[in-house]
């Protein structure tokens, strides 16, 4: 079948799986970004400052850091149908505590906490690879991305008057509580509508957990160096949280933090030596063999698309309401459209890619994004409001499209690791938030769109340094026997 003839007005075979995942991912984006269309009313409610709420926004983008990672190695070993519905269960009761938080230091513990459920990305792109072939794969993606993301745009467009029909200055608890509702109810609804692969097909796992599996000496080296941005990006938090910062955490409990994540670090990098060992005794023959820079490129580039879309979405209702002096639900309804697009780019992205070649479509995206978050940075209260969403709907387009143009690549490079290589490549993605909404909290709206613009032009160059997915991948069976794999 061909990628023209994916049928999605269908409710059968891979197209009802493709359905109900991204529907799983779309509630798991609700409930990540329920906060950040209510965030006036929760300030007036709860008398926060705008530095507590920033402080919030990067909240929620720092656990998905680790999460991602882990429910990437849960996904890989229990397969989607036990950790979709797992992960929604954990985040509904999460919401529940966000909704009844009557402090800043409660909703500050509940949104970290709610940075989890943003792992649920990962879990649906390992589920898409095992059900759609490689000629399909990145129009599957994008569509499951797209139709996902617009999660946040539909938390931008319904929780705001549905605070409003709650009234009262808790109605935005009532909007937020729904949506854990809504993500306790359907972890069921997935738990019993889906299975893992299409009957008779194999669900190949890693060899050993704990870490990635790499294939020579210099890849590990590369491996552990890539690892360290995540501890660094939690490092910047904490910094963000101690009295240099908003003053959350104490002297010491910051010492303490900054202590434990080198410690954690090397931990991590013990175990995944142990993942690893086998390759300094003998090489890895070469029908098995994958090259890490391609996971390394495809980190960088959706740390840049992912990244700042999270950024972006979070802090763009607040944008809107201040340049233009509009109300919150207008503001939320602007700022919506920046998510909307992920219903046409997102799949664009991956059709780009499958149709054109992966290294030039995700070129092609980083190039526009890049363009568009310089031409975002001239936004000023003169401007129409038309025009400016316009802008921001074009800069979309071209964030979204990269991030459909990367998840098309990952399942290419080795099947059985697929979800941990997807979240090392979300955990990027979020820390490209943390930092991008870090440098939100220190400069101006204007220098940080120029930040993001600058950043993509770097990345843009490694883009150069991926090799162009070809060939086939082999995988073994439980039996024993190899089964070679189309990436092209």
């Amino acid at each position: 079948m061909s990628a023209q003839k994916l049928k999605l007005l269908s409710f059968s075979g891979n197209t009802r799986i493709l359905h109900l995942s991204w529907m799983a991912f779309f509630i798991s984006f609700l409930v990540w970004f329920n906060h950040a269309p209510l965030l006036i009313s929760i300030q007036n409610t709860l008398g926060l400052t705008d530095q507590q709420i920033k402080t919030l926004l990067i909240l929620n983008v720092a656990l998905t850091i680790p999460a991602r990672i882990l429910v990437g190695m849960l996904v890989d070993k229990y397969g989607p149908r036990i950790t979709f519905p797992l992960l929604l269960t954990v985040s509904s009761f999460i919401c529940f505590f966000f909704a009844m938080a009557d402090s800043f230091e409660q909703l500050a513990v509940a949104r970290f906490m709610l940075g989890f459920v943003g792992a649920g990305f990962v879990i649906g792109v390992r589920m898409i690879s095992e059900w759609y072939p490689a000629k399909q794969v990145g129009l599957a993606t994008g569509i499951y991305g797209g139709l996902g993301n617009f999660g946040a745009a539909g938390a931008s467009i319904s929780l705001p008057a549905i605070a409003l029909l709650f009234g009262g200055e808790d109605g935005w608890r009532y909007a937020v509580a729904l949506t854990g509702v809504i993500a306790f109810v359907y972890a069921f609804i997935y738990y019993f509508s889906v299975s893992d692969t299409p009957k008779g097909s194999t669900y190949f796992k890693p060899k050993k957990s704990g870490g990635l599996e790499v294939t020579s000496i210099g890849d590990l080296i590369f491996y552990l160096i890539m690892n360290i941005p995540m501890f660094a990006a939690l490092a910047v938090l904490t910094w963000k949280l101690s009295p240099s910062g908003v003053n959350l955490l104490t002297e010491t409990t910051v010492l303490i933090i900054y202590v434990g994540l080198i410690l954690l670090y090397f931990y991590q990098a013990y175990h995944i030596y142990q993942v690893n060992k086998d390759i300094f005794i003998k090489p890895v023959p070469e029908i098995h063999r994958y090259k890490f820079k391609q996971v390394a490129v495809l980190d960088l580039a959706y740390m840049v698309a992912f990244g700042s879309e999270l950024a972006v979405v979070s802090m763009l209702p607040l944008f809107f309401s201040n340049t233009f002096g509009i109300s919150a639900v207008e503001a939320g309804l602007l700022a919506s459209s920046f998510a909307f697009m992920n219903l046409v780019s997102r799949p664009a992205g991956g059709l780009l890619s499958d149709r054109l070649g992966r290294k030039m479509a995700l070129s092609f995206c980083i190039v526009g994004l890049s363009v568009g978050y310089f031409v975002m940075s001239q936004i000023t209260s003169e401007w129409p409001i038309a025009f400016a969403v316009l802008t921001s709907m074009g800069c979309a387009f071209f964030v979204n499209a990269g991030c459909g143009a990367v998840f098309a690549v990952v399942p290419l490079i080795q099947r059985r690791l697929t979800g941990q290589i997807a979240g090392m490549a979300g955990a990027y993605g979020n820390i490209g938030a943390l930092i991008f909404l870090t440098i939100l909290s220190l400069v101006t709206t204007q220098t940080f769109f120029l930040v993001i613009a600058s950043t993509a032009v770097v990345i843009l160059i490694s883009v150069q340094f991926m090799d162009e997915p070809k060939g086939q991948m082999a995988e073994i069976l439980p039996d024993g026997t190899v089964q070679m794999i189309d990436v092209n």
